[in-house]
């Protein structure tokens, strides 16, 4: 099977829920993935899918949060990745990451933020957004969790508490 990896369409959607819900096994986060979608911080042209006979295997979006104290005031975060659960651990997820950043790469932005998997994220090239001076929205995020990408467009001078907006779940209370 070939993949295909592209922007997402508006007749997507429901398919995109799908998956979201399934590779999560949460409805919850396809209604997040929705609301991201229905927010000022949605960029259509950041959002992809991975494609193979015309089902989608894979999807990811960036949208903007905000950033208080830097001198912007709003960076990416990649939220979700999803790929269904038939396909996981087959390279769908890196592909629609990869589309996803280099996109964001293009349009001159400086890095892109991500809560994750620890030991997904750095093949990516994502680092400590602590280190980078960066600080979490909750501090119940984990430390470790809390990663960015500098891109080529990356400042140093790009640091601040980085701000949520509303909707964003709150991090798993152990």
């Amino acid at each position: 099977m070939a993949l295909l990896v592209r922007r997402e369409r508006p007749e997507d959607e429901r398919e995109i829920s799908e998956v979201v819900a399934a590779a999560f096994g949460d409805a919850s986060v396809a209604e997040f993935t929705d609301s991201i979608r229905a927010s000022a911080g949605y960029v259509p042209e950041l959002t992809f899918v991975g494609e193979e006979d015309g089902r989608i295997a894979g999807y990811t979006m960036l949208s903007y949060i905000g950033l208080a104290g830097g001198p912007v005031d709003r960076l990416l975060t990649l939220t979700p990745v999803a790929v269904r659960p038939d396909r996981q651990r087959q390279g769908v997820g890196t592909a629609v990451v990869r589309a996803a950043v280099a996109a964001a790469d293009e349009r001159g932005e400086p890095l892109v933020l991500v809560e994750g998997i620890p030991d997904y994220y750095p093949r990516f090239g994502f680092v400590s957004a602590t280190e980078l001076g960066l600080e979490r929205p909750d501090e119940r995020i984990p430390d470790q969790a809390w990663l960015a990408l500098p891109l080529s467009g990356y400042d140093p001078d790009v640091r601040g508490r980085v701000v949520y907006p509303p909707f964003f779940p709150g991090p798993p209370v152990a």
